[in-house]
């Protein structure tokens, strides 16, 4: 999937602005996954073993976990996909569809967390932070 469809899809954009960030999933981390990724983001790369490590399996930290995968999987498969194809084109809806101003407020929800995390001395969020 990262040479055949993600890498292509960069060359639209300007790769040096980018910044990567991915879950601490096995697949995610194997050393060919993590040297192809640090080729094309170089020191931009947010992951377990890459340059900027990210704790793994962190919801409480991180927007991919704690906000991307649930909202996405919620709406790729709110029409009980049947085919790959299908499925494909729920997954490029859902990502298209997300607008700026939803990445703006789960961003000031994941610097909310940060600041409770940090004013807590690392301790565990006691409940759940949503503010959309």
């Amino acid at each position: 999937m990262i040479t055949n469809f993600f890498i292509p899809e960069l060359n639209n954009y300007d790769v040096q602005e980018l910044w990567f960030q991915q879950n601490g999933a096995t697949c995610h981390t194997a050393r060919a996954t993590i040297d192809l990724l640090k080729d094309t983001f170089g020191d931009r790369l947010i992951s377990r073993f890459g340059p900027v490590n990210w704790p793994p399996r962190s919801c409480d930290l991180t927007p991919l976990d704690y906000f991307l995968w649930g909202y996405g999987k919620s709406l790729v498969y709110a029409d009980k996909p049947q085919t790959l194809d299908h499925l494909e084109g729920n997954i490029r809806r859902v990502i298209a569809d997300i607008r700026p101003q939803m990445l703006e407020k789960v961003i000031e929800n994941w610097t909310s967390r940060l600041d409770y995390i940090q004013a807590s001395r690392g301790s565990h969020i006691p409940e759940i932070i949503f503010k959309m």
